[in-house]
This record gives C-alpha cells, sequence and structure tokens, in this order.
C-alpha cells in the first residue's frame, strides 16, 4: 500500500469521448503536441484511455476529465470526474 498515490497527485487530463457504447465504460482521445526531436515541428501525437463512467454521463462528442486510479479490469485505469462541456 506504500506505493499508491495520494489523492491529490493523480494525474488529471482532458479529452474528447470518441466511444460510449461499453456499459459504464468511455474511450477518451487526449490530444497533446510535442516537439520532433531532430526536426523541432510541433506535432499532434494523440492517446486512447479507457475510463470507467458509473452512471453513463457521458457522450460522444463531449470534453471529459478523467483521473488516473486504481486498475478497475484489464484495461481501465482511469475514471471519468467531470464532464467539461457538452457535445453540440
Amino acid at each position: 500500500m506504500a506505493d499508491e498515490t495520494p489523492r491529490n497527485k493523480r494525474r488529471l487530463v482532458v479529452g474528447t469521448v470518441t466511444s460510449d457504447k461499453m456499459d459504464k465504460t468511455i474511450k477518451v482521445t487526449v490530444q497533446r503536441e510535442m516537439k520532433h526531436p531532430i526536426y523541432e515541428k510541433r506535432i499532434r501525437r494523440s492517446s486512447i484511455y479507457t475510463a470507467h463512467d458509473e452512471n453513463n454521463e457521458a457522450h460522444v462528442g463531449d470534453r471529459v476529465e478523467i483521473m488516473e486510479t486504481r486498475k478497475l479490469s484489464k484495461s481501465k485505469c482511469w475514471r471519468l470526474t467531470k464532464v467539461v462541456a457538452r457535445a453540440v
């Protein structure tokens, strides 16, 4: 239990919901910008995280904030904290 991160030190990321077909689970795409190591041009990279959505409140296109948490299933170690903006 000593290696568990305190709640206020967990990573928070904001991304867009790309799938909500599963029950209590959403897929969130998070975009980040990085500089190419050789050419130093800014390039966009994206990561897809599977997050726990207890009340099925997020839908495709919503901007959401997710927090790192303990392992919930084989691929799920994030959970939804809040919906930042609803899809139009």
